[in-house]
């Protein structure tokens, strides 16, 4: 395939290192393609440029055994040996990637709180669904069974997901060992073509845990705190409403 270059003089130090490491880490046996990266620097990155096509029903239902494919293939902790970063290029949010014992410690720790506080310091959320969305960080563990890692993009909006001829591809990875249904609550809250399909395609190939489409607003605080602090306020509310659906 012919390449592809992003590049970014002034983007924080790591940042397409991460990248590149990310892609690597989710392209697996059986999994969705993921780009191969041909050259990476401290402002640059290079990689696999996809032909991309129109969705497709039949391109779903591989894209959803491949994810549960992927997902299954799990991490070795939640976290990720990278510093990881999400957003646009102009503007990234790091992640803290460093090992934690549970998936809560882990959600709660080093994704939601990290991005709330972003929030809160840019006036982007307001105090009201702060208490919410701190409300459901206490019951973490009673919300969410902890499943093990499984091995996420981490990103997976469908801005992030490419449709080929044959094939979903996956690009600009935020990648970590999490919970795999956060992968798919990001890609519900932002929309996608043929989820359903994608989603029972899923199912069939690594069934979900009962109750899983319950906790779809619990897994997508985050990216919508990510946006808060990214975007403004209107995500904010989201993460409120969000939270006191839960509650």
């Amino acid at each position: 395939m012919d390449g592809w270059t992003k590049q970014r003089a002034d983007a924080p130090l790591g940042a397409f290192v991460a990248e590149a490491a990310g892609l690597d880490w989710i392209r697996v046996a059986g999994g969705p393609p993921v780009p191969r990266v041909h050259d990476v620097t401290a402002t640059s990155l290079t990689v696999d440029r996809v032909p991309v096509a129109a969705a497709s029903a039949g391109v779903a239902d591989d894209f959803g055994q491949r994810l549960a494919v992927l997902h299954a293939t799990g991490a070795d902790a939640y976290g990720a040996p990278w510093t990881g970063f999400i957003g646009p290029v102009d503007d990234l949010l790091p992640l803290d990637n460093a090992g934690s014992p549970s998936w809560a410690d882990h959600f709660r720790d080093r994704r939601v709180v990290p991005a709330l506080t972003v929030a809160r310091r840019r006036g982007s959320i307001e105090d009201r669904d702060v208490a919410e969305v701190e409300r459901v960080l206490a019951r973490l563990e009673e919300l969410v069974p902890d499943e093990g890692p499984a091995r996420l993009h981490g990103d997976l909006w469908r801005g992030n997901v490419l449709w080929s001829a044959d094939a979903v591809w996956l690009v600009d990875p935020a990648a970590h060992g999490g919970h795999r249904e956060t992968d798919l609550a990001m890609l519900a809250l932002f929309g996608l073509p043929h989820l359903d399909r994608v989603l029972a395609a899923y199912d069939a190939t690594v069934p979900l845990a009962d109750g899983w489409r319950h906790r779809v607003p619990v897994h997508q605080l985050w990216p919508l705190l990510v946006h808060a602090a990214l975007f403004g306020p209107a995500y904010g509310a989201r993460a409120g409403a969000a939270a006191r659906s839960v509650l």
